[in-house]
């Protein structure tokens, strides 16, 4: 459930845009306003029928009562955007005693009756410190059903007065974080769906979901991610990686500093469009919230070199020019070795996170980015269609993003495996081959990690989501790959079977813990020592 708090100080407008049913003055059009649940005095007077204007107009002059009666308002900073020193500035205060809250439920979970939304807005005011629970006068408040939202979500609205009946203040300090800590609360007690408070993902529209079934196609924005997420986790600077997102068929202009053409601060991207049709574009951010260009240029080498470099291929793209370099990393083949070198390195990844605390937010959703970054890349290459590896990717990828990256410290080293992106966008076959059956049983087995750090830490719904993909989806996909793996401490390349006994079972078998108590099985063939970064060159790979 997702509450959204704005501030206001005209109750008769709130109301009266909340029993509003029409669609030509409203962004949502309301069916079948009507109250649910509010004060004492609200539900006294008035039933669950269908609200018009003078309906809303009394109810706001009840509601209103106690601040016209004291004479009191509740005032909060006024800030303004001043455009010469480029920052909100304060220049004075405002009225703000109206508290405005929606809860919503995601689209996938369907309605909830008058009667539920009645009790789970009873709980949320008193959990939100507006009635008399909190020991204090009430404040008079009213719930307001709005039905399905343009985007599919089943949702209710409240209005509360902030000046309580004898006159004091309510107290609206932290209100957001609390919002978030009720609604939580209230998912356990009415069994709703539990939204993490660590991670967030974008959602999808109605428009987007109903527009890709009638052209039988998946959603623009998750083809998107998924060829940006490849492209990304696939290269080493930020001029490869623009490259790299236009060989995936990409359109990719960039979004420049006020008066510059060569300060990039962000980009969209859109899908190729067929003749006659235009192209639809989506910011980075508005794609997952990883995938924002800051947050991508923190994995990347930096340089003034680089950047200028980067710039020119920016300037390429949004002109629609070709490339700058035609000899990038990406126009390159990697060497066997690097296949072996990477196998090691995601079995040493595997490995350390058993030691990773599971609060330690920075570090899973970097391990989570680059698992998802590789299951990316070898979904373009591999699926022509959406596939088991396009829904791992997609799952993982709901780890790498946090809601709040900045109240989290920076990830601790960790074994990278972000070269493994890099070898499947270059394989230079769609067939399945045995190194890619190796590299992908540690994959396996650090998502296996993600999913026990889920479970421990008591995220249900993300722990069963990766188990589903995994066990429905990847497991049969896996028992379609070559069984050659092992390769000998020498180095010398496999060409018959040795998956490891255990990391196969769980690649064969799904989520089933093999040794109780361990994040990950471990694995018979030692790891290397040796830890790249996304600023190395790679393994026996010349970037």
């Amino acid at each position: 459930m997702i509450p959204n708090i704005t501030r206001g100080s005209r109750m008769g407008g709130l109301m009266v845009y909340l029993a509003s049913t029409d669609a030509d003055r409203t962004k949502n059009a309301h069916t079948d306003p009507h109250l649910v649940a509010g004060d004492a005095a609200i539900m006294a007077w008035y039933d669950d029928g269908v609200l018009d204007r003078d309906d809303a107009l009394a109810i706001a002059k009840h509601l209103d009562r106690p601040r016209k009666m004291f004479g009191v308002s509740v005032q909060i900073k006024d800030l303004r955007w001043d455009a010469a020193r480029k920052e909100r500035v304060h220049v004075g205060y405002k009225d703000a005693s109206v508290w405005h809250c929606s809860l919503s439920l995601r689209a996938e979970e369907g309605a909830l009756t008058d009667q539920q939304w009645g009790d789970i807005a009873n709980d949320f005011v008193d959990f939100m410190g507006f009635t008399e629970a909190s020991g204090k006068a009430r404040c008079r408040w009213a719930a307001v059903n709005h039905g399905t939202s343009e985007n599919g979500n089943h949702h209710i609205h409240l209005a509360v007065s902030l000046v309580r009946e004898d006159g004091t203040k309510a107290s609206t300090h932290g209100d957001y974080k609390r919002a978030q800590q009720t609604c939580r609360e209230l998912e356990v007690k009415y069994g709703l769906e539990q939204l993490s408070t660590v991670h967030a993902t974008r959602g999808y529209d109605r428009a987007e979901k109903a527009t890709a079934i009638r052209d039988e196609r998946e959603m623009h924005r998750s083809s998107l991610a998924r060829k940006v997420r490849a492209s990304a986790s696939a290269s080493a600077t930020e001029g490869e990686f623009v490259r790299r997102a236009r060989d995936t068929g990409l359109l990719v202009r960039p979004r420049y500093a006020k008066n510059t053409t060569d300060v990039i601060v962000g980009y969209s991207v859109a899908e190729r469009p067929t003749q006659g049709e235009r192209p639809i574009w989506f910011g980075g951010g508005t794609l997952a919230s990883d995938l924002k260009l800051g947050a991508l240029r923190e994995e990347w080498l930096d340089t003034p070199r680089l950047a200028t470099d980067a710039a020119k291929e920016w300037n390429a793209a949004a002109r629609n020019k070709r490339t700058v370099s035609r000899t990038g990393p990406e126009n390159g083949t990697p060497p066997a070795e690097a296949w072996v070198e990477y196998t090691r390195n995601a079995a040493a990844l595997a490995d350390r996170l058993r030691t990773i605390p599971r609060d330690d937010h920075a570090t899973w959703a970097k391990a989570a980015r680059e698992v998802s970054g590789a299951f990316a890349a070898w979904s373009y290459r591999l699926e022509a269609t959406p596939g088991p590896l396009a829904a791992t990717a997609a799952e993982l990828s709901r780890t790498a993003q946090l809601r709040n990256p900045r109240q989290h410290s920076k990830p601790v080293a960790l074994p990278s495996i972000a070269g493994t992106a890099m070898l499947f966008m270059a394989a230079s076959s769609k067939d399945k081959t045995a190194a890619q059956t190796a590299l992908m049983v540690q994959l396996i087995n650090t998502a296996f990690a993600v999913y026990e750090m889920h479970a421990q830490s008591g995220r249900s719904r993300e722990a069963q989501r990766i188990r589903a993909v995994v066990e429905q989806q990847l497991a049969p996909f896996t028992a379609t790959m070559p069984k050659a793996v092992l390769v000998g401490a020498e180095h010398r390349p496999a060409t018959e079977a040795a998956v490891p006994p255990r990391a196969i079972d769980i690649a064969r078998r799904g989520m089933v813990p093999i040794r109780p108590g361990s994040a990950v099985p471990t694995t018979p063939t030692p790891a290397k020592t040796y830890q790249p970064s996304r600023r190395d060159s790679g393994p026996a790979l010349d970037r």
